[in-house]
């Protein structure tokens, strides 16, 4: 597997049609968007190594710190629509990444024959920000909006969320700790929310970012890598002293947040207005997994629009696409290409399926006890049968599968979620939301994934019966308490 690392998810033409290009000239033919608005390529031989990471690095495109002990992908809502607030949002993101990537030369020794990025002249060896030792485990850092928290920003070391002035960004409330990863039957470890931390103005988020890295640096835990990460040590030291150490390195105090809060969430599918007689078009790309069928061409429907009309393309932190900067006349060209080559428009989606996702899994990932991308539509499938026989198809619920505990789907903050345990079983986890600031709670585990939705179907059939007005269905366990099913079922049995 090669990962980019794509900050914000914003590529131009030239630089998608590349990806396109190595996918199927080094890779095994299909492109694979991630929760985190990278592309990753499977199926890349050693020999092919190089040639792949050089055709990257020659439309200015990098794999410097998508992986390992650093600052990932920063991730950014990457719908442009009107007005400054995104544009200044993703701006921010790039800003971000670039300050706090890896400064060795190594990279480009091994990688690149010692050349330079964009002709930039050599960097001194020494690592300003990570030390001679680096972090002592991966870092992720999320921007996102009010009134949509497509990036779950909650669940990030590090998080960035707009306090908006109308068009224009005042500032962000920083939150920190962060962190979905845990391991089965430890627990010492755990899912964690980040906590708001501070304020800062768009001028100052750079600082922070450093700060707060360094304080990662200096205090996490390095004998244990399970207990590694920063919401570790957000909870073995308390906020109060995290904070004084990031005001120490920044050298002034923190403003407290501002009294700003999500409150909504969107996946951006469809048509949207960008102005200036520009449209984005987001387009449903189930797991991420863009590649043809005999059903569906998307990787030629895209490629042949990306060639045809040089529109820009942007991944989604819910691995979907946008092609952005469509003029408002090539609208009907692009949908006639879109449906020529099978791919559904918005509205032929249901709910369910277009709020799902899933991670690679087996075979692509080492880790992966279970399967996840390769099974969650055919449980979609059985879970859009359920909701139509109940009268639930309408209903906005996030649903996630993972191939092991370590939340690359985001898992945890789901309103239903479905955890590798073992080989094909898993762990159901309800009560998250969708707005991403809640985390859900074990309600079974080592159920067979033939079993999974009619393990839910209890819990279904009790939302539909006793729900609120326009309550979510994590929303609702979440106030009932999984505890009450557990109890009914066990009266159920008695009798």
């Amino acid at each position: 597997m090669v990962r980019c690392k794509i900050p914000g998810g914003v590529l131009t033409a030239d630089q998608y049609l590349v990806l396109d290009d190595l996918a199927g000239r080094h890779g095994n033919g299909t492109l694979r968007v991630t929760t985190r608005q990278d592309n990753q390529f499977h199926g890349v031989l050693k020999g092919d190594l190089k040639g792949a990471i050089r055709g990257l690095h020659d439309t200015l495109v990098t794999t410097l710190g998508a992986c390992g002990d650093v600052q990932r992908n920063v991730v950014c809502c990457p719908a442009p629509l009107p007005g400054g607030l995104r544009r200044e949002a993703l701006e921010l993101a790039r800003r971000i990444s670039d300050h706090l990537l890896p400064r060795t030369r190594a990279y480009h020794e091994i990688w690149l024959d010692g050349e330079q990025v964009a002709g930039g002249a050599a960097e001194p060896e020494a690592e300003p920000i990570y030390g001679p030792r680096y972090l002592p485990r991966k870092f992720k850092t999320a921007i996102a909006f009010p009134d949509d928290n497509c990036t779950d920003v909650h669940s990030n070391d590090l998080g960035f969320l707009v306090v908006p002035d109308g068009d224009r960004i005042a500032g962000f409330n920083v939150l920190v700790g962060g962190g979905l990863g845990m391991t089965h039957g430890k627990r010492e470890t755990y899912p964690r929310l980040a906590d708001p931390l501070g304020f800062a103005a768009p001028d100052e988020v750079v600082d922070v970012a450093v700060a707060v890295v360094m304080v990662q640096r200096d205090y996490g835990n390095r004998g244990d890598r399970r207990r590694a990460r920063l919401k570790y040590l957000l909870d073995e030291q308390g906020l109060d002293w995290f904070r004084r150490q990031v005001e120490q390195r920044l050298g002034r105090a923190l403003p407290p947040p501002a009294p700003v809060e999500v409150r909504d969430v969107h996946d951006h599918l469809g048509w949207h207005d960008q102005g200036d007689n520009r449209w984005c078009c987001g387009l449903f790309v189930e797991n991420g997994r863009i590649r043809d069928t005999t059903e569906m061409r998307l990787r030629t429907a895209l490629r042949r629009i990306v060639q045809t009309f040089r529109v820009g393309v942007h991944f989604t932190p819910q691995q979907n696409l946008l092609l952005t900067d469509v003029p408002g006349g090539w609208r009907a060209a692009v949908g006639a290409i879109l449906t020529t080559c099978g791919v559904p428009a918005e509205g032929a989606i249901s709910r369910v399926r277009r709020w799902s996702m899933a991670c690679p899994a087996m075979p692509t990932c080492g880790l992966a006890i279970a399967e996840a991308e390769r099974a969650l539509p055919g449980v979609i499938d059985e879970l859009e049968r359920e909701l139509e026989r109940l009268g639930l198809a309408d209903v906005r619920m996030t649903v996630r599968m993972t191939g092991c505990p370590n939340g690359c789907a985001r898992p945890y903050t789901a309103d239903l979620a479905f955890v590798g345990r073992a080989l094909d079983k898993y762990t159901i986890f309800v009560g998250g939301t969708i707005l991403g600031t809640r985390l859900g709670v074990a309600y079974a585990d080592l159920v067979p994934r033939g079993r999974l939705v009619a393990t839910v179907r209890p819990l279904l059939e009790r939302y539909r019966a006793e729900r609120r007005p326009a309550e979510g269905f994590g929303d609702f366990w979440h106030r009932v308490g999984i505890a009450a099913l557990r109890a009914d079922q066990v009266s159920e049995a008695a009798t």
